[in-house]
């Protein structure tokens, strides 16, 4: 009797990992077209990997909260202030962290540079990379500096090799750069492809739990900007993190997108130089370098990222339409958001502003969600729509709602502390925030509360 195949083919998603028993030419996760691919799918069996935690169902026994010794358990100091901030405190020993980005971004650098600091630190650390060779790697690390500690590096691409080594040399953390070139011998298909990555990252993170081994994953992403390969390999990690660039800027922005020992708001800033990574200790005066103090359409306002406040520039440009439609551009900001705002101000200040095209830059290629930003939008319009120069040492933010109202915003003592700090001497902010500020910062800088756009507009024209 011919002996049954352990394997079936099922059909994946390339964009987000959706699985289905039959090709379909729409994914109905991602609504893409023509995404679907089919790979093999492992059945494993009770000896197999699933099963090495516990040798069986009768070993398995729960504890209470109150048996558990986490005591001993301390977070590794990253050496970067800003990434030990965006993971939220350091790095904690035996989680798995997926670093995403752009090709070129400086991945690779960071995760260098990384390695080096824990290994100064007396920390063991292994780096294993499956794109470079042992010589190109060494290429990289004379350019950041050379370290005298406990640093391997090993040129792999078999997770069993890979995951055998650290069961053996049990380092306290460990890189593995990237995901998508390991393979699994299990899986009958290519590296990159769904099941690999699945099986890789699945592997990996039964050897990070059961060795606490802290481990970082490069992970390459696709043409939207997420991780490439199936949505599973976001559940499996305890950590994602994004590796942005500005647009045409230096500067990168490392942000969280999952964090299970942290916020997901935080964000670090660094700079790209030729010996590595640098971090931006103060990124307001970086965004706010070289802006113009006479030019009307700029405002600056000062906008929350997790616990840091940052000042940002927001440049407003409105001109006659040539058109029979306004045209309406947004760069960093939500262009339905933009839309909206310029309904509110239409309707509720009585600017005609579809007779114009309006165009709204966030100045340093920075994207900004948070409602703050309303009122400093606002401002830039009505500034170039009336030829106003808005003074350069004026702070704006406030949320804006459809009936023209301005709403309070959060943390108003830290955004107005950080406006004082970079030598600005006026503020306007909601009325409702300057009724409740208790710090001393009232006393330092001039505050001006607003309760709606209209009250917005008359300021304006006293500054004209």
């Amino acid at each position: 009797m011919r002996e049954r195949s352990k394997t079936e083919s099922v059909f994946f998603c390339g964009e987000c990992g959706f699985e289905s028993k039959k090709w379909m030419g729409q994914c109905p996760s991602c609504h893409k077209w023509n995404t679907f691919c089919e790979e093999p799918v492992i059945k494993t069996t009770g000896s197999g990997r699933a099963g090495n935690r516990s040798q069986g169902t009768g070993m398995a026994k729960p504890v209470r909260l109150s048996e558990i010794d986490a005591a001993g358990e301390t977070r590794y100091d990253t050496g970067f202030r800003e990434l030990s901030r965006v993971l939220g405190g350091g790095i904690v020993p035996g989680s798995l962290v997926l670093v995403g980005g752009d090709p070129g971004i400086g991945k690779s650098t960071l995760l260098l540079q990384l390695a080096v600091n824990l290994s100064e630190a007396g920390r063991k650390v292994i780096y294993i990379s499956g794109e470079e060779s042992l010589k190109q790697i060494k290429l990289r690390a004379d350019r950041i500096g050379q370290t005298d500690g406990d640093l391997g590096f090993l040129s792999e691409t078999n997770i069993s090799t890979v995951t055998a080594l650290l069961e053996r040399e049990k380092p306290d953390f460990a890189v593995i750069d990237s995901i998508q070139t390991m393979y699994t011998d299990e899986a009958q298909s290519a590296p990159g492809s769904v099941t690999q990555v699945r099986e890789c990252a699945q592997a990996l993170m039964l050897c990070a739990k059961q060795n606490n081994v802290a481990i970082f994953l490069v992970g390459h992403v696709t043409k939207e900007g997420t991780v490439a390969g199936p949505r599973v390999l976001e559940h499996i990690v305890d950590t994602v993190l994004y590796f942005e660039s500005g647009d045409g800027g230096a500067y990168r922005i490392l942000r969280s997108a999952k964090n299970r020992f942290g916020s997901t708001n935080e964000i670090g800033v660094f700079e790209m130089a030729s010996d590595g990574l640098h971090e931006v200790e103060n990124p307001s005066e970086l965004m706010l370098a070289g802006r113009p103090t006479d030019a009307s359409g700029a405002v600056v306002t000062c906008l929350m990222e997790g616990t840091r406040s940052m000042l940002m520039e927001v440049q407003g440009l409105v001109t006659e339409t040539s058109f029979g439609m306004p045209r309406r551009q947004a760069s960093g900001m939500d262009y339905n958001r933009l839309n909206l705002l310029l309904a509110v101000l239409e309707k509720r200040a009585g600017l005609q502003m579809s007779r114009y095209d309006a165009y709204v830059n966030i100045a340093g290629g920075m994207k900004v969600t948070e409602p703050a930003l309303d009122l400093a939008v606002l401002a830039a319009i009505l500034s170039s729509y009336r030829g106003i120069v808005v003074e350069a040492d004026t702070i704006v933010f406030g949320e804006v709602g459809l009936s023209g109202e301005v709403r309070a915003v959060t943390q108003a003592e830290e955004r107005i502390r950080e406006a004082a700090k970079l030598g600005f001497s006026r503020v306007i902010l909601p009325q409702y925030n300057l009724s409740r500020l208790k710090g001393s910062e009232t006393t330092q800088i001039s505050l001006r509360g607003i309760r709606n756009i209209g009250e917005l507009s008359a300021l304006l024209r006293e500054d004209a």
